[in-house]
């Protein structure tokens, strides 16, 4: 495995954690919750991860799927979330060469699953479920773990 696709699991660990953190915890309803008429709920905002992760699955398959998916109920998207981690983690983990470049899969839907996770955390705080902050360079976070089991974390705030 090459030092990019090392770097790239590396990140899906990280968006396992970080996502993780924001996903647990949260009350059923926070899923609809509104900030205006415009925005995404949180469950919408969680479909649409999903969506990107199915969607990297299928670049770095050379087919390049894209699907609107409606909104789960929490625990479901959250499953989801964590299953498309895995899948998408299996397949860079494996000896087949990734039909797209690391560089473009970080870039488009990696990073911005990343952006949308901090979004979630944000809504968190202004739906009133806020969950403790951490010191993420100090966080337990492997290559490879990108399921709902995570290390406890080291220096929450």
């Amino acid at each position: 495995m090459d030092d990019k696709t090392t770097l790239l699991r590396h990140t899906l660990a990280t968006l396992a954690y970080r996502g993780g953190k924001a996903l647990r915890g949260a009350p059923v309803e926070f899923a609809a919750f509104r900030v205006g008429e415009q925005p995404r709920t949180p469950g919408q905002i969680l479909a649409h991860i999903g969506d990107l992760l199915d969607w990297s699955l299928s670049m770095a398959d050379g087919k390049q799927a894209w699907h609107d998916s409606p909104p789960l109920a929490w625990e479901q998207g959250t499953a989801r979330f964590f299953a498309a981690l895995e899948a998408f983690d299996r397949r860079l983990a494996s000896d087949v060469p990734s039909a797209c470049p690391a560089e473009k899969l970080f870039q488009g839907p990696i990073a911005d699953a990343l952006s949308h996770v901090g979004q979630i955390a944000m809504l968190r705080r202004l739906a009133g479920c806020p969950f403790h902050g951490e010191n993420y360079f100090l966080a337990d976070i492997v290559a490879g773990r990108v399921g709902a089991r995570q290390a406890e974390p080291v220096a929450e705030l």
